[in-house]
């Protein structure tokens, strides 16, 4: 126990960080350890290329889009509370706790994955999953599984199920509403059918 307090009195604001996230100390101090691990140089801040040493993520077809993702635009380094709440997408959500409304979303909540899962299809980070954007997805994802033209047709099926508004794209809205996971599989399904 010990140890533990003795890391966390190290990390600033780290009521609110396990608060905001719903790790446990125990969590956090693992998370502490694992991003000290990362950060060679000592700096307190983690680069794209600190991420390498992740092989979970080297071997992740799309483990560049998942590196991406700690970084905002412009942004070429992340700090240590900033990898944790990314980290706390993927948690499994906590449903049965009470929300108080005048909290900001929870990060592990259904919505807040939702949002992360889409900016990993939105490439161009204009609001839309495109045809060209969830076929680049495809490919990463599905390397040499299937045919390019079984690739198309799975966009495209993709694109009429999930676009409501007919525009040729899926905006956050849509793919809220239907669940774009589900649609891939059951596409995916019928391609390898055919």
């Amino acid at each position: 126990m010990g140890s533990t307090n003795s890391t966390l009195s190290k990390i600033p604001n780290v009521e609110e960080l396990m608060r905001e996230t719903g790790f446990s100390p125990a969590h956090i101090v693992r998370l502490y350890d694992r991003f000290e691990s990362l950060d060679k140089e000592k700096t307190g801040h983690l680069r794209p290329e600190d991420f390498g040493a992740i092989n979970r993520l080297a071997m992740n077809p799309i483990g560049d889009r998942i590196i991406g993702a700690f970084f905002s635009s412009g942004q070429d380094t992340v700090d240590f509370h900033s990898f944790v709440r990314i980290l706390a997408h993927f948690r499994p959500a906590e449903n049965n706790r009470p929300r108080d409304p005048s909290l900001p979303e929870p990060v592990n909540s259904r919505i807040s994955k939702l949002k992360f899962a889409f900016q990993l299809y939105d490439l161009d980070k204009d609001g839309k999953i495109s045809r060209a954007e969830l076929l680049q997805v495809l490919r990463s994802m599905m390397e040499m599984q299937v045919t390019e033209e079984q690739l198309e047709s799975i966009a495209d099926r993709t694109i009429q199920e999930a676009d409501l508004d007919r525009d040729d794209a899926i905006s956050f809205e849509e793919f809220r509403k239907v669940p774009l996971g589900d649609t891939l599989t059951l596409t995916q399904q019928r391609v390898a059918s055919k």
